[in-house]
């Protein structure tokens, strides 16, 4: 299947010279979304992962799926202010000030091997900080996976340390 033809390009989107990658076209097409949660599962399979992250939101939309069809638990990463109980943070850096992740302490074990989806990679700030994230928990990170690659933003270059695997790639910003 050719997810790039179920992905929507808003140019000037949310402001001038950015190429927005519309994913809720893919979400609304069930066999794109299927294919998607296939190829994902396939990959969190190969890499041994025994549970399933995902950031906040759109990780969320992509990795519960997966993590329920391998019958696997999901761990959403959250923004602060946004989980109930005792929690670990990560602030990593943007490229105008910071942002922090947040994720139950409790919610992962050093016995976990971690699987972190998202839908886009971009310059791999957030998918690092997410994996740091993990590991301070004493759980392994196997593998970070996402719908969409933006290349020329070179967020690979940033996570070559794991394994990434990414089902569509898109040039530009």
């Amino acid at each position: 299947m050719n997810l790039k033809d179920t992905i929507v390009t808003i140019p000037d989107f949310p402001k001038k010279g950015i190429m927005f990658r519309d994913i809720t076209t893919l979400l609304e097409n069930g066999e794109a979304f299927a294919y998607t949660t296939e190829e994902i599962a396939k990959f969190a399979e190969e890499i041994g992962a025994t549970i399933i992250v995902g950031p906040e939101a759109r990780g969320f939309l992509f990795g519960a799926p997966v993590a329920a069809k391998l019958k696997l638990g999901f761990v959403p990463v959250r923004k602060p202010g946004k989980l109930p109980r005792a929690q670990i943070t990560e602030e990593y850096s943007l490229e105008y000030g910071t942002n922090t992740l947040c994720i139950h302490e409790d919610a992962l074990s050093k016995d976990d091997k971690v699987l972190i989806v998202d839908d886009l990679l971009a310059t791999g700030g957030t998918a690092l900080a997410a994996a740091h994230l993990c590991e301070k928990t004493g759980a392994e990170v196997v593998g970070l996976a996402f719908v969409i690659d933006l290349v020329d933003l070179k967020g690979k270059e940033l996570l070559k340390d794991y394994k990434v695997k990414t089902l569509v790639e898109f040039e530009g910003e």
